[in-house]
């Protein structure tokens, strides 16, 4: 429950073993909603600023909370297609509508962490850290192969 994410599409993956992408997008649409393997989102419209897409998700994110969080990790995800200098462009509008909100941000992360092979699009994660000590375990030293 202290975790919420939703993804938003530019162009949807290609699977290999299909060889076309998911589900098509105009070049001037993104889709809200859509899931990591391909899944479709909840509503399609013409292709919107950063700001304007930072605000949607940002508002569903914090609307389905039962308490707004005071302190909190965001993380923004590439699903593999997305330049990293657009990812982090997308960041600081969530972090500026996060801090209008009155969110305290205490661990944020930027990059692709897991991606839908090809896809254009990005995925926001929310986490409450208001009373937990995940955030000690989140910037913990470790060693993987990712992260």
């Amino acid at each position: 429950q202290a975790t919420k994410t939703i993804g938003l599409a530019l162009r949807a993956a290609t699977v290999p073993e299909v060889g076309k992408p998911g589900f098509e997008l105009g070049e001037d649409e993104i889709e809200y909603g859509v899931g990591i393997h391909g899944e479709p989102g909840y509503r399609r419209e013409k292709m919107q600023p950063s700001k304007v897409l930072a605000k949607e998700l940002v508002t569903k994110i914090l609307d389905d909370y039962s308490n707004l969080p005071k302190e909190a990790g965001v993380f923004v995800n590439g699903m593999g297609g997305t330049p990293l200098m657009e990812q982090f462009v997308f960041m600081n509008d969530v972090l500026a509508l996060l801090e209008e909100r009155g969110v305290n941000v205490v661990f944020r992360k930027v990059g692709n962490f897991m991606t839908s092979l090809d896809m254009q699009g990005l995925s926001l994660t929310l986490i409450d850290l208001t009373e937990t000590q995940w955030k000690d375990s989140l910037e913990s030293n470790v060693q993987t192969i990712s992260w």
